[in-house]
């Protein structure tokens, strides 16, 4: 038996087919990726984060988004949907249809067993080449961990982790506070 090897898409026929479908994937290097759908931690954590962001944004020049916004990373063509995706300013869209944004501020992604190491290593070093990209920010859903990674002035990114449900992050490129009680709030985390 052979393998056929996956025909190689242009991100035009990847936005094509992307925009029409019924269920989302993501586009990286010529293939696309469909994405699994998220447990009931993961859901209720980005819930979470989204409210308490956008609580904190109302009378600031910052929006947040979920789950549904692209986000086009034109030096590496990935295309990919973050959990969470906060911009300051203005959206600057892709093209003319506003679905994909090219200038988030800081972006969140809760880990999955099948995501961590690809949200930790290769997405990120890709994020990492947008200007705008200022934080990341990583959240465990299997227990309570965060990772939060802030853009140095110098271009090189400073890590700070807790594990500590009574800690809160400082996003200093959007001046907002996570709290990780709010974060966790209502996620039953396994023993």
């Amino acid at each position: 038996m052979s393998l056929q090897p996956k025909p190689f898409l242009t991100p035009e026929e990847y936005l094509a087919i992307e925009r029409k479908a019924e269920y989302k994937s993501e586009y990286f290097n010529g293939e696309m990726f469909a994405m699994a759908g998220a447990s009931a931690r993961h859901a209720l954590i980005v819930t979470n984060v989204v409210s308490e962001l956008r609580e904190q944004l109302r009378r600031k020049p910052c929006t947040v988004y979920s789950t549904d916004l692209r986000v086009r990373v034109s030096p590496t063509g990935l295309y990919p949907y973050p959990d969470v995706v906060v911009i300051c300013g203005q959206p600057q869209f892709a093209d003319a249809i506003p679905d994909m944004i090219v200038n988030p501020t800081l972006i969140v992604e809760v880990l999955s067993d099948s995501t961590q190491d690809y949200d930790r290593g290769g997405k990120f070093e890709q994020y990492r080449s947008l200007a705008s990209f200022k934080e990341y920010v990583l959240i465990a859903q299997d227990r309570c961990h965060v990772e939060h990674f802030v853009r140095q002035p110098d271009n090189r990114w400073l890590l700070a982790e807790t594990n500590k449900i009574e800690d809160a992050l400082h996003l200093s490129s959007i001046d907002c506070t996570l709290a990780l009680t709010e974060v966790y709030d209502k996620v039953e985390l396994p023993a």
